[in-house]
């Protein structure tokens, strides 16, 4: 589960890691007495939505111009933001962030993540902070530092001082940076997270009274999703409309379902087939159109309410079942198949292989049900071509 940057912030705030005063709005109208109560200045506004490049787009904004900025906020609520991340149709913007823009000396990156080689969780540092960490790897993989940390004592002070000479800090900023790291590593341990990142944090230009200040002044957490039940207060910030509606109800139905860009809608049971099913389909010229795994327990109301979730979806031009029954039964599918062409209509080639327990009761039902734009398969290979064909 993902949070917006402003939860974040909120989340390293009571961690105890320095984070400058933020408003966060929902409308234009809301504009004029946040720029207020953070005192007016230069100002940082930025969209918040579940999705990066929002800085290339111009959904993040540097003005001392209240005008300005009641302008941009109007722009990024009317129009949705358009990046590398979200494909051409956008996301909309609902929530907005408003900060003190803060006089950058240098920027650094903090992360931590789930080492799953080594079976524990690692902290990562670089003062290549600002850019894309995967970047960063690929180019300089050098430049960054990590400490592995043990899953029951957490990191130690020894880490920290490490990783604060890695980033080239000493003193005060040493101080704070392990403020900062060591609220990271606690987030992380305590609400289940799979990503903890900080970039950047930065350091401050000093003034005439002192030598900067190291702020974390952007966050992103992911949550794992099979342990919110243990944490209800994290599982309240989820933003269910920054998700794909069909996924959302996919899951209330127990269904593994990801949103693709092709033509061929895929009905499966098993990740690994389901993966399988989709490398088929692309070795014989289509194009997937999602990944749904209907599990080894579907029901028949699950599996009609996969074929509903399918066919909403414009680009579906044809779909492939792929059934190998084991605990998941033939027949099943089969009478799910009926009642779905019967409930919701075939309006597109549906081509259905099956395998395995109860097949040949399976395949006497379809035969006998007549279902108009159904396609039987003998095979995989055979199903992966009727259907490409047929779209």
């Amino acid at each position: 589960m993902k949070v917006h940057e402003y939860q974040a912030r909120k989340l390293l705030q009571e961690a105890g890691a320095p984070v400058p005063k933020f408003e966060v709005i929902d409308s234009v109208d809301q504009a004029s007495a946040a720029i207020k109560a953070l005192g007016g200045g230069r100002l940082v506004v930025k969209a918040q939505v579940h999705a990066g490049g929002r800085g290339k787009a111009g959904y993040v904004i540097l003005s001392d111009n209240p005008s300005e900025i009641e302008q941009n906020c109007q722009r990024m609520f009317a129009e949705p933001m358009v990046s590398k991340q979200t494909g051409p149709e956008g996301v909309k913007v609902k929530k907005i962030l408003l900060a003190p823009a803060v006089e950058i000396e240098k920027e650094y990156y903090v992360g931590m993540v789930v080492d799953r080689a080594r079976g524990c969780p690692v902290m990562m540092v670089s003062k290549e902070g600002g850019v894309e960490i995967e970047e960063v790897a690929a180019k300089t993989p050098d430049a960054i530092v990590k400490e592995w940390i043990h899953p029951h004592l957490g990191i130690q002070p020894y880490q920290l001082r490490r990783l604060c000479d890695a980033l080239g800090l000493s003193g005060d900023h040493a101080k704070a940076t392990s403020k900062v790291m060591a609220a990271v590593a606690k987030l992380f341990a305590e609400k289940d997270c799979s990503l903890a990142e900080i970039n950047p944090m930065v350091l401050t230009k000093g003034n005439g009274s002192g030598s900067g200040e190291i702020l974390a002044i952007d966050a992103k957490f992911n949550f794992d999703d099979n342990a919110l039940f243990r944490h209800p207060s994290i599982k309240e910030l989820f933003d269910a409309t920054e998700e794909n509606p069909n996924e959302l109800r996919a899951a209330e139905h127990n269904l593994s379902y990801i949103a693709l860009d092709g033509n061929i809608g895929c009905l499966v049971n098993g990740a690994g087939l389901a993966m399988s099913t989709m490398d088929i389909i692309k070795l014989h010229g289509g194009s997937p159109a999602n990944f749904l795994d209907v599990g080894g327990s579907v029901t028949k109301e699950g599996a009609v309410e996969a074929f509903r979730i399918i066919l909403s979806d414009q680009n579906v031009k044809g779909i492939l079942v792929n059934i190998f029954g084991g605990i998941a039964k033939c027949d099943v599918i089969a009478d799910a198949l009926i009642h779905a062409a019967k409930e919701v209509g075939f309006k597109v080639p549906v081509v259905v292989r099956l395998e395995g327990t109860n097949v040949e009761r399976a395949r006497e039902m379809l035969k006998e049900a007549a279902i108009e734009q159904l396609i039987t398969a003998t095979d995989l290979t055979d199903a992966a071509k009727k259907v490409c064909a047929a779209v």
